[in-house]
């Protein structure tokens, strides 16, 4: 089963905002439609964000707008979440095509799905050869937020790389942090874990760095919702704790995602824009702060996985 695909002439997704009670598909036939499901989570990860962002262009491209009409709803996609690389780029891929009509514009989004798919094959099996160099064998890692196949297409980053080392018997444990505020690690990991038939254990964020202390944890392994030109890496709040905990214990942090991931044009994460969820997310009625994203320093990172190459930093 695919997150997200193109299915007679609309946009099929996921409900992610439903797992795991609901195993529900939704099908998006506006521009409108799309950009609700994005800024809602209902569909959500980077992969994900921009086979979403390239197909919402073939619908806006299907509406038979005019040319300024047209622009509008492209930025208007682009523009859904402000800190993913990928949605705006996947966008952008296939609004190039727009001068040349429906048929290409379509034909780009489905390559950039296609690729996405691809891509997922390659970092599981690199990811997992990495691990076998730096940890030996059957590693137990720790994990943050939802890297599978919810987040991308099929198989998935990080997680992709936890189900090849399950499938190569070479996986010695698995702990889900939950992810607040939405719970992706304790709904949507926790899901695909259990479908998978891998055997894990979830853990409140705040738990990770003292269980890495406490010797429990060979490497963390989590995904990325951009990569910058330095190596800062920008993903699921609460990513910059875990590599903090990482390197006080002294075990590898290491990033999986794809090249589509990585933002050349962005040189350093001081300079992306972190989306600001509504508080109530949090805590109901009470003044929150929501950060949904926070920026690890490349200099925390041991390497970054991607389905072209590993990038090492430390």
């Amino acid at each position: 089963m695919r997150t997200i695909d193109w299915v007679d002439g609309a946009v099929e997704i996921i409900d992610q905002t439903a797992l795991p009670t609901v195993l529900r598909m939704l099908r998006l036939s506006t521009v409108e439609e799309l950009v609700d499901a994005v800024r809602r989570l209902a569909v959500r990860g980077a992969p994900a964000l921009g086979v979403a962002g390239a197909m919402g262009v073939a619908l806006a491209a299907a509406s038979g707008g005019s040319v300024a009409r047209t622009a509008q709803l492209v930025h208007v996609i682009e523009t859904a979440r402000p800190t993913a690389v990928n949605l705006a780029r996947g966008a952008r891929r296939a609004a190039a095509q727009l001068p040349h009509g429906f048929d290409a514009v379509l034909a780009e989004a489905l390559a950039v799905r296609d690729e996405e798919i691809a891509s997922s094959v390659a970092m599981a099996k690199r990811g997992a050869d990495l691990f076998a160099e730096l940890c030996g064998p059957n590693p137990r890692l720790l994990t943050h937020c939802n890297t599978g196949g919810l987040a991308c297409v099929t198989g998935g980053t990080a997680l992709g790389v936890v189900v090849e080392l399950h499938r190569r018997g070479a996986l010695g444990g698995v702990i889900a942090s939950e992810t607040r505020p939405l719970l992706q690690g304790a709904r949507l990991t926790a899901w695909e874990l259990s479908q998978a038939g891998i055997p894990f254990r979830v853990a409140v964020d705040g738990a990770g760095p003292f269980l890495m202390a406490r010797g429990e944890v060979d490497a963390v392994v989590l995904g990325a919702d951009r990569v910058c030109a330095n190596g800062d890496v920008v993903n699921k709040i609460g990513t910059y704790a875990h590599a903090l905990g990482a390197k006080a214990a002294g075990i590898p942090f290491v990033v999986v995602a794809p090249e589509s991931t990585v933002d050349n044009d962005t040189p350093t994460g001081a300079a992306v824009e972190i989306e600001d969820r509504d508080g109530a997310e949090v805590a109901g009625d009470l003044p929150a702060v929501n950060p949904a994203f926070d920026v690890t320093p490349h200099e925390l990172v041991t390497a970054v996985v991607t389905d072209q190459r590993v990038l090492r930093f430390n």
